[in-house]
């Protein structure tokens, strides 16, 4: 894995502003767009504790929240126990507590509560991130502005879900149709599949509907990172995330088109 790390650890994030003043950021170059100043953020500590397998505390009490990625949850207050989520963390704790790290930043420094992002290396240089998705313990979670290394983390998802290894054989996990969506089941990370039947477009979002009660919610300020909507109308597609009830509707937030996949053309 180590051998991954020269092509993908000098990525760059571009930014441009469009006619409307909106700012807009790609991990690949676009017109008129600038490259991004990144702090790298590096630094090296020991990670004093693992609190499940996509969040750790380093020994200077800073709190660090995997970038890229997420794992299921591990039981807490307010929280039930996720299939898969302490076997994430299990393969964390054996990996980084008590050792070195070196954490290296994106463009967002923390997130709304306080945490420090970061994509965390080992002392052996494992990109930590990346090999929690290549063993199947973690999902790809992107959230723009910060784009690195997704290439490298949706690759290595594709592999994990290929191999079948971890929560991608595991029956909670699997593609569920999107008129199987209930006030009863719609909680926690899903995989929606079904046709996408058209487009709808407010001031704020952009919905892929798979139906009247069922679509797929894109903010508009990221539509720059997605190909035209109107192509996915007529394919099958499966939509990954966390859905969001809305009295008797569904919809799935999706941030990247990596949150994607075409299944087939509908038929």
């Amino acid at each position: 894995m180590a051998a991954l790390l020269p092509a993908i650890l000098h990525a760059d994030v571009f930014e441009w502003v469009d006619g409307h003043g909106r700012h807009h950021y790609s991990d690949r170059k676009q017109e008129q767009a600038r490259i991004l100043p990144v702090d790298r953020g590096v630094s090296y500590l020991v990670v004093e504790k693992v609190f499940d397998g996509d969040t750790i505390l380093l020994s200077n009490g800073q709190k660090v929240r995997l970038l890229g990625v997420n794992t299921p949850e591990v039981a807490g207050r307010n929280k039930n126990a996720e299939a898969g989520g302490e076997q994430a963390k299990a393969w964390l704790k054996s990996r980084l507590e008590h050792h070195k790290v070196r954490l290296e930043a994106d463009v967002e420094k923390q997130d709304k509560y306080q945490r420090t992002l970061a994509h965390v290396f080992g002392e052996d240089k494992l990109h930590i991130n990346l090999e929690l998705v290549r063993r199947g313990l973690a999902t790809v979670s992107i959230y723009p502005p910060n784009l690195k290394y997704v290439d490298a983390l949706l690759k290595a998802q594709q592999g994990a879900e290929q191999a079948r290894l971890g929560i991608w054989r595991d029956s909670v996990y699997m593609p569920q149709a999107f008129d199987a969506l209930t006030a009863d089941n719609y909680k926690g990370w899903k995989r929606i599949t079904g046709p996408i039947q058209g487009v709808k477009q407010t001031r704020k979002y952009s919905y892929l509907r798979f139906s009247d009660r069922v679509a797929v919610r894109i903010e508009n300020a990221s539509l720059n990172l997605f190909p035209v909507l109107q192509s996915y109308v007529g394919k099958s597609v499966e939509a990954r995330g966390w859905v969001i009830r809305q009295k008797d509707r569904f919809v799935v937030p999706v941030r990247h088109p990596g949150e994607f996949k075409i299944l087939r053309p509908a038929g």
